[in-house]
């Protein structure tokens, strides 16, 4: 079992240190992945700090993870040593259920195996990307297209598949009109992704003061949310609205914002408890709705279609030392768009 560097949290309440973890040895279908890039996404700081509960010690975060193959178990097929290579959110799950079956695996009846925060079936935690090498199943490794750079392919992992998923599930196109909420690690990728589907689309902010990124990833206007006027002139406009923040919203003015048979999805997952008003939904037929990430074959039709439409993440390149800097300026959202961290830096 190899000894491999990482940056792991030891406690909720501890900044995140290098240590050593040690990766399983290479089984029959598994591949040995040197990580040369590792995004930093907001549910790595929720779960690092034991936001959502149940954290698991040490926590070695990351789940948007790319590199190349450095080996091969004797019964890999799919990949080979130097193949571009990524790892998402999950690393198993049952296979057997209707969910598995589907291509569902992040809904898998059983329990889908996160990347980190998790335990393998043997019981054993998992450790995510944070590290030089992570060992995974082929069967749940993407490859990453040539024309993907794998520093601005790495978030598509998370941020990438978590907003191209509800919007290929609600059918955004050519003849839609979506509005995005917030304008950060995930808003932005919404924003590229839904403007390359053919929709019209339109950031909900706080302030205008990403406006012009907003405009220039693909937006046709940008709203500010804290201005009530807003609700008032975008009542009644929207097919989708995809919510990307991870803060309660009032979610009876942005369902006002909704066309009759409107959805609104939650992509962001806030600690705190929602209310609603179950009015805003009778009134229009409205569905309020959320998504978690994609299953594997839809996260690799993500990856081909980004490459496909030129789309990365917009990213700020740090080095290893700097993470608990960078989840500090994610909290004060002071990152245009992406953290990734240079895994060479370990």
């Amino acid at each position: 079992m190899p000894t491999i560097p990482v940056y792991a949290a030891p406690s909720a309440k501890a900044p995140l240190e290098r240590t050593t973890v040690e990766r399983r040895a290479i089984g029959e279908s598994d591949v040995l992945i040197d990580i040369h890039f590792a995004g930093i996404c907001h549910s790595d700081i929720h779960q690092a700090r034991d936001g959502w509960g149940e954290g698991i010690y040490p926590m070695v975060p990351g789940h948007e993870i790319a590199g190349t193959v450095a080996a091969t178990g004797p019964g890999v097929t799919r990949f080979a040593v130097g193949d571009r290579v990524g790892v998402g959110c999950l690393v198993d799950s049952c296979r057997e259920c209707d969910n598995c079956r589907a291509g569902l695996e992040q809904h898998c009846s059983g329990g889908a195996v996160p990347t980190y925060n998790g335990r393998h079936k043997d019981g054993e935690p998992t450790y995510g990307g944070y590290a030089k090498q992570i060992v995974v199943d082929e069967n749940y490794t993407l490859r990453i297209p040539d024309a993907l750079p794998l520093d601005v392919a790495a978030p598509l992992l998370c941020a990438g598949i978590t907003t191209y998923s509800p919007l290929r599930h609600w059918n955004a196109g050519p003849g839609k009109k979506v509005a995005v909420v917030g304008m950060g690690g995930l808003g932005h990728m919404a924003v590229r992704i839904a403007h390359a589907l053919g929709a019209e689309v339109t950031v909900l902010s706080q302030t205008l003061g990403k406006r012009e990124d907003g405009l220039r990833l693909g937006a046709t206007q940008y709203h500010a949310t804290s201005d009530p006027a807003t609700f008032e002139e975008l009542r009644d406009r929207f097919d989708l609205i995809v919510s990307t923040v991870s803060a309660p919203l009032d979610f009876d003015r942005y369902l006002s914002l909704l066309r009759t048979d409107g959805a609104l999805v939650n992509v962001g997952a806030p600690e705190e408890p929602v209310s609603l008003n179950l009015f805003s939904l009778l009134m229009g037929r409205k569905t309020l709705a959320g998504s978690n990430i994609g299953g594997i074959r839809e996260t690799q039709e993500m990856l081909d279609f980004c490459a496909e439409h030129g789309i990365g993440s917009e990213i700020e390149l740090i080095e290893a030392h700097q993470i608990n800097d960078a989840y500090e300026r994610v909290l004060r959202s002071d990152v245009r768009y992406r953290f990734v961290i240079d895994t060479a830096t370990l």
